[in-house]
């Protein structure tokens, strides 16, 4: 494979890490620390793990794959991973390749199956020693990585969706574009972009990863430059085919945006920072467009950069009940929302187009933003959770022109609930 090394990261001196005892047990606190005997490790991994000295109690976890010639070192080094973990008391767990080329290995059917063997085995084992150790929350475990570990976030996400909340993959490929069955590392022909499929298609090789899994699957952010000339700027397309598949949501985006000059953000099945899938395209840029201040917008999108876990995409169904009280040029709009699936909702976001003409002026139980057009309605405090069967009433008060109607169809989380 050849050695794609970030420019940011070329000059990083890579620090010497203690080592913590095969025990579980506590490494110490605000220095880069190796764990060994962490558990089943097939691919001979190495393991590094960070914790603030201001870690929280039952912490998220975040796990920061590196590039290929990198390290676990060279990523802790060179990424604000740990910056952040200091300032919300999140663990950072960063695997590290042992093999020559020191790149993940996201092409061999054992790594393209969950359980399978290989390096998500070792990097699962590493999440699980991190979970026991510091009693983590399992619904707060995110991955992240760049090129090679981008490529592995994709494979993460899809051997095990159990596990991970969401993903931000920087530079990557689609899960399965880099399968080989000859032993190498590398595909040109994925690396080059010549490798599609239809969203169906790319959905159902995350799908075989693990079969009959019917759970929560999740989020993903991927980033990408139209310049890149190691892995092609039309894999780009091809992951967003595919995780908007996997999501079930709709590959037209629910908002599109600017945040950065040369930047194009879309949002997919949802219009706020913790859509089902956000995609960032950098124009004109290329391979090495990791740069400081990356890191801390996937960490927004995870969730981590506020108070509590992430809206995630719910496996159970969802029914929308509304009604309106119109007036001359007003309205009022109440919403019933239950949960018609067996597991419980944690942090909602309802999707909704208002009529031609309508505007939001206030509103209860949510916070809704834009004010009209495709709006999405955001959990408050006090309703975030909604338990099998069980309903909340939300609602608002808007101005109209004549169409005084309610919104006609919605979507709990990127899924399409029954509307009544």
């Amino acid at each position: 494979m050849p050695a794609v090394l970030l420019s940011l990261l070329v000059a990083v001196l890579f620090a010497a890490a203690p080592t913590a005892s095969a025990r579980t047990e506590a490494v110490p606190t605000a220095t880069l620390t190796e764990v060994t005997d962490f558990g089943t490790n097939p691919s001979n991994l190495q393991m590094y793990l960070y914790v603030p000295g201001n870690v929280t109690a039952h912490p998220a976890v975040v796990v920061a794959v590196h590039y290929c010639t990198g390290s676990g070192p060279a990523m802790y080094n060179g990424t604000e991973w740990a910056r952040l973990a200091d300032t919300y008391g999140f663990v950072v767990v960063y695997p590290s390749v042992t093999r020559s080329s020191k790149c993940f290995d996201v092409s061999s059917p054992q790594a393209l199956k969950r359980g399978g063997g290989s390096d998500p085995v070792g990097i699962k084992s590493m999440i699980d020693w991190t979970v026991r150790t510091y009693s983590a929350d399992t619904a707060r475990i995110y991955a992240t990585g760049i090129s090679s570990g981008a490529m592995m976030t994709n494979v993460l996400l899809g051997d095990y969706p159990d596990v991970f909340a969401a993903g931000a993959a920087f530079s990557g490929v689609p899960f399965g574009c880099f399968a080989t069955t000859d032993g190498s590392e590398w595909n040109s022909a994925c690396s080059g972009g010549t490798v599609t499929h239809t969203p169906q298609q790319w959905g159902d090789l995350v799908r075989a990863a693990y079969p009959g899994y019917t759970g929560t699957r999740p989020r993903m952010q991927v980033w990408h430059g139209t310049a890149d000339d190691v892995l092609r700027y039309p894999n780009f397309g091809e992951e967003i085919k595919q995780w908007t598949n996997v999501l079930g949501v709709s590959q037209t985006p629910a908002a599109t945006d600017t945040p950065v000059s040369g930047w194009t953000r879309t949002r997919y099945g949802a219009t706020g920072d913790r859509a089902p899938v956000e995609a960032i395209s950098l124009q004109g840029v290329g391979h090495n467009l990791y740069t400081t201040g990356m890191a801390a917008r996937a960490l927004t999108f995870f969730g981590l950069d506020g108070s509590g876990p992430a809206p995630q995409p719910q496996p159970g169904a969802c029914k929308v009940t509304a009604t309106t009280n119109a007036w001359s040029t007003g309205l009022t709009a109440s919403l019933t929302i239950t949960n018609t699936g067996t597991t419980a909702i944690n942090g909602w976001q309802l999707s909704f187009t208002l009529p031609t003409g309508q505007t939001i002026t206030n509103g209860w139980g949510a916070t809704y933003a834009p004010s009209s057009g495709a709006v999405t309605g955001t959990n408050a405090t006090y309703n975030g959770t909604i338990a099998p069967n069980a309903s909340i009433g939300i609602g608002y008060q808007a101005n109209h022109a004549g169409n005084s109607a309610a919104p006609g169809s919605f979507t709990l989380n990127g899924k399409t609930c029954t509307a009544s």
